[in-house]
């Protein structure tokens, strides 16, 4: 048995492993139970135990609308997370102003006739009532099976897995996505997802977009306007959590996630925001303060994240390190809260020295990778994080161009974190990337305009979950986009996922794609698969 650990960056590893059966069933969840919710009484009525809740699930009153997740596996622990709203897009979730009692029960067996742990979390109303219950004293690489209950009401059932614990090898499978825009098209690629049961999922930002009905697309359409108050970010958040295929694989692997931009607002850096429109609260630094930290509760609320992350002020303290056994060590990066502001006014492809002068992770977090790399025992040192880190030239000649939002804005604290690697001889270094909904892979060096120079490190770039609709299914980025970018090994403009399976040898991405996204029901296949050999630099085509 080991023993807890903190998953705060200064003093940890968070950590995880590999499941089995599909999606758990509500009928297989409450095997041995059957009638707990008879007899119970309406929202409203309180018993010793909390609320009672009229009986069979997704009614009106059924307070697990929003279904149930699980994140940021440890080798001991995992957090369990829901949250009560019989009624989804009132800002309260239709829930009464008072702190309302949740059990959850966490178990080896789908059935629960081998429950391991159990406790009680108090779902206050100044926090949406989210539960996010941080389970300890669980054995590391296992499956569990969990479970809440109010009053006589049952959540259907979530699986999750822990961690692999220090010193072992285990072959592991994850899988990252970005970029799910409700409005652009259907979630259908988290149902393929859900399907491959992966160990874990990095959702690496955009979970949500923040822009009013109609703005972004007609597939489906956004409940309220453009997000700025808490409640109108809680809204958004529970509308997206009632789709049924992202409700499906949260409840299938823990997810450990990072944000992007449009949790909060387009392209904002620190606190400056997109723009400064008088409408939308970001007249000046103080009125996107307030709009910023509505954003990062309703975020904490919404998300499988442990309680001490629960933002404080304007912050939340989001980048972490996740170590699974000797295979892989997974360092999370942040890399809106803290950045500069984009040079050149955030004009694409317009390049000089300011792209040099701008930080992008602020020093404590530049250190704290630092520190991982140089203390990391696993043969993979991952790096999940948000935007595009290669170079993305183009403009045609010697001008280096750039994608000013992506770290191209950023060149010092690029080449400071690959200088480091570079320097220190950190192996298999493999950054994963979401934000531009294309597929991508790239190789990486200090200096993308000498090709000749070494490879230090490689990136795998996800497309999207809906952003960008449909796609055109090309292959080809265009010759300008090939011929100033001799590091990027493969393009693909379909929607879907990076699915990986990674052992002590070679870890294998394999790009999969979804063709439609503007109906349901797209198969999924997978476009193109790449490996990288333990120990030898670069990319290669399977």
């Amino acid at each position: 048995m080991f023993p807890p650990r903190s998953d705060r960056p200064d003093s940890h590893r968070d950590n995880h492993g590999t499941p089995a059966a599909g999606p758990v069933s509500r009928r297989g969840f409450l095997g041995g139970v059957a009638g707990a919710g008879a007899g119970a009484v309406l929202l409203g009525a309180a018993t010793a135990a909390g609320p009672a809740i009229a009986a069979p699930s997704r009614r009106v009153t059924d307070p697990f609308r929003l279904g149930l997740a699980s994140g940021d596996p440890l080798p001991d622990g995992v957090v369990l997370w829901t949250r009560l709203a019989p009624k989804p897009l009132d800002f309260d979730g239709g829930m009464p102003g008072r702190v309302v009692p949740v059990r959850w029960e966490i178990a080896l067996d789908e059935k629960f006739g081998k429950v391991v742990k159990r406790g009680t979390e108090r779902a206050l109303p100044e926090e949406a009532h989210t539960v996010h219950a941080d389970v300890r004293g669980l054995e590391p690489h296992r499956e569990y099976f969990y479970r809440f209950r109010v009053g006589g009401e049952i959540s259907e059932a979530g699986r999750t897995r822990t961690a692999p614990a220090p010193g072992t090898s285990p072959e592991l499978h994850f899988a990252f996505a970005s970029c799910s825009n409700w409005e652009m098209g259907h979630f259908t690629a988290y149902r393929h997802l859900a399907a491959e049961r992966p160990d874990m999922v990095f959702h690496l930002g955009d979970y949500l977009y923040e822009y009013a009905a109609g703005v972004n697309g007609d597939v489906r359409t956004h409940a309220g306007d453009e997000m700025n108050e808490l409640g109108e970010y809680r809204q958004r958040h529970a509308q997206y959590k009632t789709d049924g295929d992202l409700q499906l694989v949260h409840s299938v692997s823990p997810f450990i996630v990072t944000w992007d931009d449009h949790e909060t607002d387009n392209n904002y850096a620190d606190l400056v925001p997109e723009n400064s429109d008088p409408d939308q609260g970001n007249g000046s630094r103080e009125e996107f303060a307030k709009r910023r930290a509505a954003a990062y509760q309703a975020y904490w609320e919404h998300m499988p994240l442990r309680r001490f992350r629960k933002p404080v002020d304007t912050h939340l303290p989001l980048y972490r390190r996740f170590t699974y056994g000797d295979t892989a060590t997974f360092s999370v990066l942040d890399s809106r809260q803290y950045r500069d502001d984009q040079p050149y006014n955030d004009t694409s492809q317009v390049s000089g020295p300011d792209q040099w002068k701008t930080d992008m992770l602020g020093e404590e977090q530049h250190a704290w990778l630092e520190k991982g790399f140089d203390e990391s025992r696993s043969t993979w040192n991952v790096v999940p994080q948000q935007i595009y880190f290669a170079s993305m030239d183009e403009v045609a000649g010697s001008d280096p161009g750039g994608y000013n939002d992506g770290w191209d804005g950023y060149r010092a604290s690029r080449d400071r974190i690959l200088g480091y690697v570079e320097e220190r001889g950190i192996d298999n270094v493999v950054v994963l990337t979401g934000d531009v909904h294309k597929h991508w892979v790239n190789d990486l060096r200090r200096d993308f305009e000498k090709p000749g120079t070494p490879v230090v490190a490689s990136e795998f770039v996800t497309t999207s979950i809906t952003s960008g609709g449909d796609g055109t299914g090309s292959n080809d980025p265009g010759e300008l986009t090939r011929n100033e970018n001799p590091h990027t090994k493969y393009y693909c403009d379909r929607r879907g996922y990076v699915s990986c399976h990674v052992s002590k040898d070679r870890y294998v991405a394999d790009y999969r794609v979804v063709d439609y996204v503007s109906r349901k029901g797209a198969p999924v296949r997978t476009d193109a698969s790449f490996e990288i050999e333990s120990g030898k630099p670069g990319v290669q085509r399977r």
